[in-house]
């Protein structure tokens, strides 16, 4: 049977050459110090391998149409095979992927890795981390679920306020100027074939250009960089105590990936995937939803800074950002590389992961966050139970009004509690404050009938 495997690898690897490609992968020389710190950018490949092959799994039985989508996702979740686990794999390989980038790139600003020769090394990763952050932002529209539908208004309506060019961009991400069936099928075209396609394409030009510059040496035993010398110093480096990158400096890869996998899939099948909210409804209006964990900062940030600032740092922020991390290799590219000679680096890496993980604490605790694990108010709560009262109630958590609003300790912390509403307000104020809105709650004219508009008073009339 050996013999045989063997016999066939044989005649495949002659007439495909498939060893002259994948030989100087394994055989080039790395550095000798290339340990454990290393891992991680091979980690974030392992990730987006598993999202390929979950990805394409999902692909098999979603159907992206407005009116089967969430059905679907139903279908994958509850009824199919290993449904669940497959969709929590994929949500928490998207995890994986964005920190596992993130620290990656940290690791290679604090070890001044992004210096000559590898600058762009550096700069075709700040592009894979966008794309990667916008693969996490299509993908939660797809689950085509009031969360995520209005996660997509929301980035729609913060690019709408680019000047000159907004709306233009809007109707690029959207598929038009309103939200709909348009509006899916473009994420998931987005999602599926576009950024995958470009996350490949940069990827392998990525691992190209680190086989093209070699891995760089360990930064506490590296010498100031002149680009003059550097690659002659290097070379020579290799030749002589350079180690084949197979097996002997691979194999931490090889296990930290498998370990990151399993802490992956053990995640999928104890926490499971996000839960799916209600099937999206255009009657209910939050100005507030939440996005995954890993854009949970940014929109944390814009809800903390004050309005009259939002439309400037929306746009100005973001080109500030990339041009800056964009900007490293050109405003440094040579000299020391040793963190401990460089404390500025690590004071500034610091500073940044701490301001981000208080502003996803901040994002999760916060009180203007809508609150979308209470989806109705138990019949128990009520003072009276009546069929008006029931309706009422009934309308008050599918118009979305329980997000934002208490009764009794139901519900969210965004708008003022009504658990006794009805002493505070006349049936009348309350009319006009559904029909009109107010600064913070969208206007109800026309999204609720006369009939809907007297029931939910009336309910609210009653909370006493």
């Amino acid at each position: 049977m050996k013999r045989l495997l063997k016999r066939i690898w044989n005649w495949i690897d002659d007439r495909s050459g498939i060893s002259d490609l994948i030989a100087p992968l394994m055989k080039h020389k790395v550095p000798p110090g290339s340990k454990w710190s290393y891992v991680f950018g091979s980690a974030t490949l392992f990730c987006f391998v598993l999202q390929i092959l979950t990805g394409s799994c999902l692909a098999l039985m979603y159907q992206a149409t407005s009116d089967k989508a969430f059905q679907s996702l139903q279908f994958i979740t509850n009824d199919a095979t290993l449904g669940k686990i497959l969709r929590g794999i994929h949500y928490f390989g998207a995890s994986g992927m964005i920190l596992l980038a993130g620290v990656h790139m940290i690791r290679v600003y604090i070890t001044a890795a992004y210096k000559y020769p590898r600058e762009m090394n550096w700069i075709s990763g700040v592009v894979l981390l966008l794309l990667v952050t916008v693969m996490g932002f299509t993908g939660q529209l797809l689950r085509w679920d009031d969360n995520g539908v209005w996660s997509a208004v929301v980035g729609a309506e913060q690019m709408g306020r680019v000047p000159f060019i907004g709306k233009y961009l809007a109707r690029l991400l959207i598929g038009g100027d309103t939200l709909g069936g348009q509006t899916l099928v473009r994420f998931y075209t987005y999602h599926v074939f576009m950024v995958p396609g470009l996350i490949i394409l940069f990827l392998l030009f990525h691992l190209w250009l680190v086989m093209k510059n070699g891995i760089s040496e360990p930064a506490r035993h590296a010498l100031p960089i002149d680009p003059a010398t550097y690659r002659k110093k290097y070379e020579e480096a290799l030749k002589a105590e350079g180690i084949s990158f197979w097996p002997y400096a691979a194999w931490r890869d090889v296990i930290f990936g498998a370990a990151v996998i399993m802490v992956i899939i053990a995640a999928a099948c104890i926490v499971g995937p996000p839960e799916l909210r209600k099937a999206p409804d255009p009657s209910v209006v939050q100005t507030q939803p939440r996005p995954d964990w890993y854009l949970l900062w940014v929109y944390a940030l814009f809800a903390l800074m004050p309005r009259e600032i939002e439309s400037y740092a929306i746009f100005f922020g973001p080109l500030i950002i990339f041009f800056l991390l964009f900007a490293v290799p050109f405003i440094s590219n040579k000299g020391e590389r040793n963190p401990l000679k460089r404390p500025w680096a690590i004071a500034g890496s610091t500073a940044i992961v701490i301001f981000i993980i208080t502003l996803l604490l901040v994002g999760y605790k916060a009180g203007w966050s809508p609150a979308f694990h209470d989806t109705d108010i138990p019949d128990n709560v009520l003072p009276a139970r009546d069929a008006t009262m029931l309706e009422g109630k009934n309308i008050f958590s599918k118009k979305g009004c329980l997000y934002c609003h208490r009764i009794k300790s139901y519900g969210g912390v965004v708008g003022p509690d009504l658990t006794h509403v009805g002493t505070r307000l006349s049936e009348n104020e309350l009319y006009l404050k559904i029909l009109n809105g107010s600064k913070n709650m969208p206007s109800y004219a026309h999204l609720l009938s006369q009939e809907e508009m007297k029931e939910l008073t009336s309910f609210l009339k009653n909370m006493k």
